[in-house]
């Protein structure tokens, strides 16, 4: 009886672990509420109202310049925090900025400081803080990349894990006599595809032609379809840049119902105040076969039903060999 009662505990301990196993995969990570935010508060009178200069600190100066720019650090969170603003260096790399982490150097970095970067803001509060860079007179010409990055850290007391909350304030500082570079752009191409679950989608390949870097928005209309059909504006996916000289893809992905064409389409993309139109006749590719949305859950139960049958396996067989021994070692007759 106690042979028994131990291997059915072993059972239920096991089917235990499986079912928390299982229920950790499926739980939903919990979002926490509120976050920290950074938000420019001054932009250029040169700029003119371009509304990437509302969101970025945009500019181009003479060597020997001093620039300054205020910032908000806002804490919406329930707690208060401190938070430190600095300035790392950033890169423009297959149509993507990307911050430095920590603080990485770069020349414009150096150049930069915060002053007012390192406070403790309290549960739905915020500081301002200034943003000064100081070009060298001996600069050399040519556009930089940089972030002010604001740092929100956490942890246990206990000496747990840290987690490190970043937002950040991309910089775009041309350097050089005169004006700005001219920024320009060319669409070389329109191609329809398929995204890996069958969506039709619209990739315009875009030239940087300019001066300046650039920050992709636009819109695709799709005319003359399958009965005269017309269908958009449909937005492009945000986030693309373009590097001076660089070529990438701008991504438009379409409604999964659409029919496959022939379409009169016609791309609208502009930076700035940079606008540059194209228009081809497209048809999307055919949907390939694909596996139903019930696979992953057939696989998921298949899992489930083998683990269970290993499990059971093995506390029969560990039942079993624990009845041979009882019977081995018995009391002889």
């Amino acid at each position: 009886m106690t042979t028994r009662r131990t291997a059915v505990g072993d059972l239920a301990c096991l089917l235990g672990a499986v079912v928390v196993a299982f229920a950790l995969l499926a739980a939903p990570s919990a979002a926490a509420g509120g976050g920290i935010g950074l938000q420019l508060l001054q932009a250029p009178v040169a700029a003119g109202g371009d509304p990437r200069a509302q969101l970025y600190i945009i500019d181009h100066v003479a060597p020997g310049t001093v620039i300054q720019r205020r910032i908000r650090i806002t804490n919406s969170t329930a707690s208060s925090h401190r938070i430190l603003v600095y300035p790392t260096a950033a890169t423009i790399a297959h149509g993507t900025f990307v911050g430095g982490s920590g603080h990485a150097r770069n020349e414009l970095s150096t150049w930069t400081t915060v002053r007012g970067g390192a406070s403790k803001i309290p549960a739905r509060g915020h500081r301002t803080a200034m943003v000064s860079i100081a070009v060298p007179a001996d600069a050399s010409p040519g556009e930089r990349y940089g972030v002010v990055w604001a740092e929100a850290r956490s942890g246990s007391p206990t000496g747990g894990i840290t987690q490190v909350n970043r937002v950040g304030l991309r910089i775009y500082l041309s350097v050089g006599p005169g004006g700005p570079p001219a920024a320009d752009f060319a669409i070389e191409s329109l191609t329809a595809k398929r995204t890996s679950d069958g969506r039709p989608m619209v990739l315009a390949s875009v030239r940087n032609t300019g001066g300046r870097a650039l920050d992709m928005n636009g819109t695709l209309r799709l005319a003359g379809g399958p009965g005269g059909l017309s269908a958009g504006p449909f937005p492009a996916s945000l986030g693309v840049t373009l590097g001076i000289g660089d070529t990438e893809p701008v991504t438009i992905v379409l409604d999964r119902q659409l029919p496959a064409g022939p379409w009169d389409a016609r791309v609208s993309l502009h930076s700035g105040f940079v606008d540059r139109g194209s228009r081809a006749s497209i048809t999307f590719p055919a949907v390939s076969a694909a596996p139903s949305s019930s696979h992953d859950a057939l696989v998921v139960i298949g899992a489930a039903i083998i683990a269970l049958l290993l499990i059971l396996g093995s506390w029969i067989a560990v039942h079993w060999n624990r009845r041979r021994r009882v019977l081995t070692v018995g009391p002889r007759t």
